[in-house]
């Protein structure tokens, strides 16, 4: 077999992990599948960037950090709307809600810097650990510890003292 089999064997058995990333990054199961899609197509269009020496869960979930980035980036750049007048009738409409808790909880993750969502979704969400992340994000471990620190801060702020 050879590195392109390799990793592209290594690519199908990394799916279920890169899915729970995408979703843990974009929150929107159609935001989740398309970055994955990205994700996919950088990563073979790339395939000579991989070593075979080098962790390829590593390698994908980097790709796939920097692909939500620049989704981010292009968002901010082109969907700087504000919403119609009309939208602030239902603001308070309990009925129209969602389940208040899955409300509360994107409330409170959508709260949070980029950097910070991304460490939750690493270390918390996926399970790696703090120096795992750390090399994948690229900062160091005290980075993704002070990180980490104050998302959970902020979320336990946003969701009160039982969360």
């Amino acid at each position: 077999m050879n590195s392109s089999d390799a990793m592209r064997e290594g690519l199908i058995a990394l799916l279920p992990r890169l899915r729970r990333l995408a979703r843990a990054l974009a929150w929107q199961v159609a935001d989740a599948d398309d970055l994955v899609q990205v994700v996919l197509e950088r990563a073979l269009a790339r395939a000579e960037q991989w070593r075979p020496d080098a962790a390829l869960d590593k390698w994908v979930f980097a790709i796939a950090r920097n692909a939500w980035r620049d989704e981010l980036r292009a968002r901010n750049r082109s969907q700087n709307l504000f919403a119609p007048e009309e939208d602030g009738d239902t603001v308070a409409d309990v009925a129209a809600a969602p389940p208040a808790q899955r409300l509360e909880l994107a409330m409170a993750l959508a709260a949070l810097p980029p950097d910070h969502r991304e460490v939750v979704a690493l270390v918390l969400v996926e399970g790696t650990s703090y120096s795992e992340a750390a090399e994948l994000l690229e900062v160091p471990v005290g980075t993704v510890t002070s990180r980490l620190a104050r998302a959970r801060a902020t979320l336990q702020a946003h969701l009160g003292t039982e969360a």
